[in-house]
């Protein structure tokens, strides 16, 4: 028998097997992303789902609605998103662009909520989907104000590469990372993904914390980012101080 701990670890390694894009996993799939027996994987999801946590789609499975609900009780994200979902509004209806609500994991952003518009490019971002932190703006925007230890560890790993223009140098990344701190915004020019730009600015806290990032993202060619930065520094700036005024920061 498996200990206590060996067995949760063999949980979280089956649910950590699904990603954003997915909508269902067969026995084989399940297996190789959790990197264990088939035999075991398929034993663990039916506990899973006996819980509610995995629903049964004949032969395969899905994440279970009482996931979704567990998951909407996480304090952090939550609180976010309620405080910053009248901002992002009101940047799409300026921008008439997607607007996307991130924080930081890691080396990581986690989308925590989008605002998707009409007639923009297909986006590598999905909420509750994870993306490096070098190539997107919501991500270098948070690793720019992140704690030193946080910036040398990104910068010291393997820079993925989504894109051609995705930049993978580590000293281009530090320039530019000096670049956001002055400014207050960072950009994505096609390095998530071809065709797609982004402008985004930080969400800090009352000690100067990063919390989160909001970003606005388009087309290139038809987003001109000098146009929409100023209205999502503002966003964020403008959220920044609400968090601190209603004493929600701490709560982040």
């Amino acid at each position: 028998m498996p200990s206590g701990d060996s067995y949760l670890r063999r949980v979280v390694a089956v649910l950590s097997a699904f990603r954003a894009e997915d909508d269902d996993l067969g026995a084989a799939e399940l297996a190789r992303r959790s990197g264990l027996p088939r035999s075991t994987a398929h034993r663990i999801a039916l506990d899973l789902a006996e819980a509610g946590l995995l629903e049964r789609r004949g032969q395969r499975v899905r994440l279970g609605l009482r996931l979704f609900e567990i998951g909407q009780r996480v304090p952090r994200p939550r609180v976010l998103r309620d405080a910053a979902l009248p901002f992002m509004s009101d940047l799409r209806e300026a921008t008439r662009q997607t607007v996307h609500l991130a924080v930081p994991d890691g080396g990581e952003v986690v989308y925590v909520e989008i605002l998707g518009s009409p007639g923009g490019p297909p986006l590598p971002s999905k909420v509750g989907g994870r993306l490096p932190v070098h190539v997107t703006g919501v991500g270098k925007a948070i690793l720019a104000f992140s704690p030193p230890e946080v910036v040398r560890a990104v910068l010291d790993s393997e820079l993925v590469r989504l894109s051609e223009r995705s930049t993978v140098a580590p000293g281009l990344l530090a320039r530019e990372l000096n670049a956001i701190r002055r400014e207050g915004v960072a950009y994505d020019r096609e390095e998530s993904g071809a065709g797609i730009v982004c402008a985004a600015s930080p969400v800090l806290g009352p000690d100067g914390a990063v919390l989160g990032a909001l970003s606005v993202s388009g087309w290139a060619g038809r987003v001109r980012l000098a146009a929409v930065a100023p209205a999502v520094h503002t966003a964020s700036l403008t959220l920044s101080r609400t968090l601190r005024e209603q004493g929600l920061a701490g709560t982040v």
